[in-house]
């Protein structure tokens, strides 16, 4: 039994993750000596926001030029469970995150809607929630403090306050500081900014809300204009944190009926329970429940936002250029906020053409959000799926989620022009296996595509989510079949299987993509057989010294020196012939092994400028090419008769082969799978070549 919790110690835990002065009031003179001491606690939306992504981590993509956010590339909050994966999406949300950071500078960005448009499951959705998951947590640190204000003691002074009305909070969450007259308050901030150290200055010219504005006259009224006493008698500053189940400074939204939207539902409406006690065109009867109130100081979030009526739409207009909300019959308010919209393709298209839809498109920051371009970081996709999944005791092979992750990737990439290079072969490029003999042009093959696609690469193809529910259907299939192992071959099948049944892909396509699936297959088969042939012959002993002899002699070829015999000790010239054998494994042809063997010589270099021993296992291309060449010099010891007939097989040879595959990460039952699929293929070749 484990230990049990007791409530003490649950309670305590809680207890220390809430900020100290939650429930504390301030007044407003400390809230002023604290602005010269923090002057960050006065920044707006988009500032915070900005400072928000910086604060949980970065690290730089020199290669690709992008700053990935920790928030999205490790989780920190959730342990990496809700990781982003994908070169492009991180361009992405650096793009995004420029975007907001631009407007912390009042660069104009600030007054612009930031639209995510994305193919569905392109994890549009998953980085918004991601942002707002954060902003909560930002706001409930020291880093990330803002505060707000509540009216009290009404009731002493208004004699037609209703008593439940004694003390009222700001009723969009402003900042104190829009409590000084715009004069005395653009004074401090000059100050203020005098001593802040960041990017941006702070800047608020904001009127205070209809509401308050109304207390204040009649404080001031009551006070003879001394707003010290108003401040000081009437208000307390309070410690705010973002919410979005309280819709607290966070607001997601999505209009309950598409088809008959009410413009109150962004921007407030008159309170009923209210006019009966202060009458209909009194500010405090009204009632601050619109999205746009709930979102100040925070984000705005607008789910399938180009999904709203027309019409609907142009409220977004005042709120990003003037920053401003016009409820019906009220006067206007001021707001704070980082508005995101999300769309899906269709909704774009349709929009897009639309000239009534000008002035809402030119407020708008579009920010593509594709699908992932690179199948090994598509697979981690899948594997944190089944990683957050209350998983069976079930086998993924190697290779599955990886073949899996490149038949999705070949469904969104624009195939190439020419013919020079094949789809695979691009696809390969883009997750970083060039290899130098094939002559890829990575760059140039982006441009192509940039050229030839219809909105951009990624934005069309298979969902994550419909690989992501045929892999699941594949493990309840290979359980119900007491298969405790999950193989490429049965995802192929169920791939194929529910091609056709898939409501989001597009009759036209089902052809090109079983053409794909077939690639992906032939693929598959390739590594293998590679895998088969890895441990019918894998030796780590005679990869290292083989590597160890070819970096001997491929050191002794570029210093034009010579090289001790391994067997007579005499110095002789580097062995040519033992040199090539190595390259032409990889398809290296002799007007360019200089470059290879300058490429293997500088890795070496520098991992022995870092204090690493030479492992010809960590160079890929190294390590392929010895592998092959020790397959060429021990297969002729090998019974494939009896691979092909495995009745002829001792148990004591397949149990060897067996512990090899397992070495590789197959399970034991998997291995036997795959010594049946690929063991005869290879057996058929060599045999067929002897």
């Amino acid at each position: 039994m484990s230990d049990m919790e007791t409530l003490e110690e649950l309670s305590k835990e809680y207890r220390d993750t809430i900020p100290s002065d939650l429930r504390r009031t301030r007044s407003f003179q400390w809230y002023l000596e604290e602005l010269y001491e923090h002057p960050r606690i006065a920044r707006n939306a988009h500032q915070r926001v900005a400072d928000m992504f910086d604060y949980y981590g970065t690290s730089y993509d020199e290669d690709a030029g992008v700053v990935e956010y920790d928030l999205a590339a490790e989780d920190p909050l959730g342990d990496g469970e809700n990781t982003f994966y994908g070169q492009v999406v991180h361009e992405a949300i650096h793009e995004f995150t420029n975007k907001v950071k631009s407007g912390a500078r009042g660069l104009g960005p600030e007054k612009r809607i930031k639209l995510l448009l994305g193919p569905v499951g392109s994890g549009k959705s998953d980085f918004d929630r991601q942002v707002r998951r954060y902003f909560e947590d930002y706001t409930a640190r020291d880093a990330g403090r803002m505060y707000t204000f509540r009216w009290t003691g009404l009731c002493d002074v208004l004699p037609d306050q209703d008593p439940a009305d004694d003390v009222v909070r700001s009723p969009m969450n402003q900042d104190p500081i829009v409590l000084l007259p715009l004069e005395q308050r653009e004074r401090v901030i000059e100050n203020i900014n005098e001593a802040l150290d960041a990017p941006y200055t702070i800047r608020n010219e904001q009127s205070l809300d209809p509401a308050s504005e109304f207390y204040m006259d009649a404080l001031l009224e009551y006070y003879d204009d001394d707003l010290q006493a108003v401040l000081e008698n009437h208000v307390e500053v309070i410690r705010l944190i973002a919410n979005e189940n309280k819709r607290q400074s966070i607001e997601t939204f999505e209009p309950k009926d598409k088809k008959n939207q009410d413009e109150t539902e962004l921007t407030g409406d008159v309170n009923y329970s209210k006019i009966a006690v202060y009458g209909e065109s009194d500010p405090r009867a009204f009632d601050y429940s619109g999205a746009f109130c709930n979102a100040n100081r925070g984000l705005f979030s607008g789910e399938e936002l180009l999904k709203l009526q027309r019409e609907f739409l142009y409220d977004f207009l005042h709120a990003t250029q003037e920053q401003t909300i016009k409820p019906k019959n009220n006067p206007r308010i001021d707001i704070d906020q980082v508005i995101v919209g999300r769309t899906n393709m269709p909704e774009y298209r349709d929009k897009k053409g639309d000239e009534k839809m000008e002035a809402f498109n030119d407020r708008t920051k579009r920010i593509d959000f594709p699908y992932v371009l690179q199948y090994e970081q598509e697979a981690q996709i899948y594997r944190k799926m089944l990683n957050n999944a209350d998983l069976p005791d079930i086998h993924v092979e190697p290779h599955t989620l990886e073949m899996a992750g490149l038949f999705g990737v070949l469904t969104r990439i624009e195939e190439p022009d020419g013919g020079n290079v094949s789809v695979v072969q691009k696809a390969k490029a883009y997750n970083g296996e060039i290899d130098e003999s094939e002559d890829i042009d990575l760059k140039k093959l982006r441009e192509e595509a940039a050229e030839t696609a219809d909105i951009g690469e990624g934005m069309d193809g298979v969902s994550p989510r419909f690989i992501g529910d045929e892999i699941a259907e594949a493990i309840m299939d290979s359980m119900h079949r007491e298969r405790m192992f999950l193989s490429a071959l049965t995802a192929f099948n169920h791939l194929e299987g529910n091609l056709e049944n898939h409501g989001s892909i597009p009759e036209e396509n089902f052809e090109t993509y079983y053409r794909y699936l077939e690639l992906v297959r032939e693929e598959y088969k390739e590594r293998a057989i590679e895998d088969v042939r890895h441990a019918l012959a894998y030796d780590l002993d005679e990869i290292q010294r083989q590597g160890e002899k070819y970096m001997d002699h491929v050191m002794a070829y570029i210093d034009d020196d010579t090289v001790e015999d391994e067997i007579t000790g005499r110095e002789q010239e580097p062995d040519e012939t033992f040199l090539r054998a190595v390259e032409e494994k990889l398809n290296v042809p002799a007007d360019r092994k200089d470059d290879f063997r300058q490429e293997v010589a500088n890795w070496v270099s520098r991992r022995a400028r870092e204090g690493e021993t030479f492992e010809p296992q960590d160079n890929d291309r190294l390590r392929r090419a010895l592998e092959r060449k020790l397959w060429e010099d021990k297969k002729h010891n090998i019974n494939f008769s009896a691979l092909v007939s495995s009745g002829e097989l001792d148990d004591e040879e397949r149990n060897a082969w067996i512990d090899a595959l397992e070495e590789q990460g197959y399970s034991t039952e998997g291995a036997k799978e795959l010594l049946e699929f690929a063991g005869a293929e290879v057996a058929k070749v060599e045999m067929e070549s002897e």
